[in-house]
């Protein structure tokens, strides 16, 4: 809110020369000594602080709401009025200095008038409350307060303060610095109230219009600081609720987040924050394509197109699109059959030889080994996805071309990978033997952070390469695991602890096909 400054600026710059000039005579400097006393006064926070700070926004809230009352036409007999509750709300601010306070605040029955100003008929004073929201909720504040941090966030949420959040949100205007601030303070808010109440995510989705909002934002081409906050809170809205991954699909989601990574597909962001954004951007659609309608919306949108356009400019994107055609075409043959038939094979198998373009970002070594199991992963569900036919010839004879350098890359890894999970799994061993208690799932679980997961998707590709009974392939499998002094018993032994762990999160009868198809790969070597 702008409050008029009644300090004569022609005065200001006369005492300000006065005292650089080093003369003061007109000064009284007592006068000077009590202000400075004043000012470092400091208010003890407790709960007859918290009392007297309510009171007083409660008597200031009831005059400017009957000085409405009284002369709606007439602004400039409830100017004043208003002044004054905008003061008041930057006092109740202090409160964020005393978390510890906030279940009394709720007691006091104050939050659903203050919410209840989000709605006020000036904005301004619907600013001072998305402030006072976001400094109450503020993640540095809440630290080491969970409790009384879930007392303020499950009363603003019981009074529709993400409601009316929103709703304020759709009247702010991004032109004017103070909307444009409070924008920002929303989206801020909505996330520290994620970071209480994890529920938050759903319920935000399901009560308001913001997932709208946030699609709204990220189709505007310019690059701003809000777009970016969109695009984080979006991803944030996105990661842990199959719901709303399910409901943006239906609201044509998956089209407008393909959009807007498009606008990168032949150019690189020109800073880090809107670097940021894009990396955001990729994240919601990763999170977007693990439904299986919304895989298949892709695939409609020619989301795989756009994908290995992506790869082939080299662009920032590259390593993102890797990531999103995994996500997409993790079971799910449709994917992988576009894939295959708009050319996309020898686009992935170049940079599955390690033709990567080199950048700051992309030169650290976790980037290269990221990018080296995404391609794992996606060569994988391309064998498991394409199991006949041409476009099944065509997959294979990329491990027979140049020499069938594609397996000798492939052994490459899995020599790489079985070394990693050996020491893994002897560093494990070393732990029990110091008499530290850990479970079979627990060590399971730490061999696969390790390494062992993209190990078994390389045994499996193995698997299928032989299965097709070609000999030269067949012979090169040998040779290479003759000349690194293993058999064909050690990939055996990694699908057989792949075969006896592969879960039933897709239902019985997927656990089963699976199963048997690993088994086959076993009983074929």
């Amino acid at each position: 809110m702008e409050v008029a400054n009644t300090r004569n600026p022609a005065t200001k710059r006369k005492f300000d020369d006065a005292v650089s000039n080093g003369v003061a005579t007109d000064i009284d400097l007592s006068l000077l000594e009590a202000i400075e006393k004043s000012q470092n006064t400091v208010e003890v926070l407790d709960l007859r602080t918290l009392k007297k700070h309510v009171l007083s926004f409660e008597r200031r809230l009831k005059e400017n709401i009957e000085a409405r009352l009284k002369y709606p036409n007439q602004p400039d007999r409830f100017a004043d009025s208003e002044v004054e509750l905008h003061d008041e709300l930057q006092k109740l601010k202090v409160l964020a200095g005393a978390p510890e306070l906030y279940p009394d605040l709720v007691s006091l029955n104050v939050v659903p008038s203050i919410v209840d100003l989000l709605n006020h008929d000036n904005t301004d004073i619907a600013i001072d409350v998305v402030q006072l929201l976001q400094d109450l909720t503020d993640e540095d504040v809440l630290d080491d307060n969970d409790d009384s941090a879930k007392v303020l966030v499950d009363a603003l949420v019981d009074n529709s303060a993400l409601e009316l959040l929103v709703q304020n949100l759709h009247r702010l205007n991004d032109s004017d610095p103070d909307e444009n601030a409070a924008v920002y303070g929303t989206l801020a808010t909505v996330e520290n109230l994620i970071e209480v109440k994890p529920a938050v995510a759903e319920l935000v989705c399901e009560k308001t219009k913001l997932l709208k909002w946030l699609l709204g934002k990220i189709k505007v081409r310019e690059f701003d600081s809000n777009k970016q906050y969109a695009s984080e809170i979006l991803a944030i809205l996105l990661q842990t609720s199959t719901l709303n991954q399910k409901k943006l699909g239906q609201m044509n989601g998956v089209d407008v987040v393909l959009q807007a990574v498009a606008m990168y597909k032949s150019k690189d962001p020109k800073s880090s924050d809107e670097e940021e954004m894009l990396e955001n951007l990729f994240d919601c659609l990763c999170c977007l394509l693990m439904p299986l309608e919304n895989k298949e919306r892709f695939v409609k949108a020619e989301g795989v197109e756009l994908m290995i356009i992506i790869m082939k400019q080299k662009k920032l994107a590259y390593g993102s699109a890797i990531r999103a055609l995994d996500f997409a075409m993790t079971k799910y043959p449709p994917a992988c059959e576009r894939f295959v038939d708009v050319l996309g094979l020898k686009t992935a198998f170049a940079a599955f030889m390690g033709k990567i373009p080199v950048s700051k970002k992309n030169k650290k070594e976790r980037y290269q080994e990221d990018l080296e199991e995404r391609l794992v992963s996606m060569i994988a569900s391309l064998f498991g996805g394409i199991l006949r036919g041409s476009r099944r010839e065509r997959l294979l004879s990329k491990f027979v071309e140049n020499e069938c350098e594609k397996i000798d890359r492939l052994m490459e890894l899995y020599i790489r990978y079985s070394d990693r999970v050996k020491a893994e799994t002897e560093r494990l061993d070393q732990v029990e033997f110091d008499d530290l208690e850990m479970d079979e799932d627990e060590k399971y679980n730490r061999k696969l952070e390790s390494g062992l997961y993209t190990l078994q998707l390389i045994a499996v590709i193995l698997g299928h390469i032989w299965c097709s009974e070609h000999p030269q392939m067949r012979g090169r499998i040998e040779l290479l695991l003759k000349q690194n002094k293993l058999s064909k018993k050690h990939i055996k032994d990694i699908l057989q602890e792949y075969h006896d762990n592969i879960g039933d999160l897709d239902g019985p009868e997927e656990k089963e096909r699976a199963q048997t198809k690993v088994q086959k790969f076993i009983m074929a070597l």
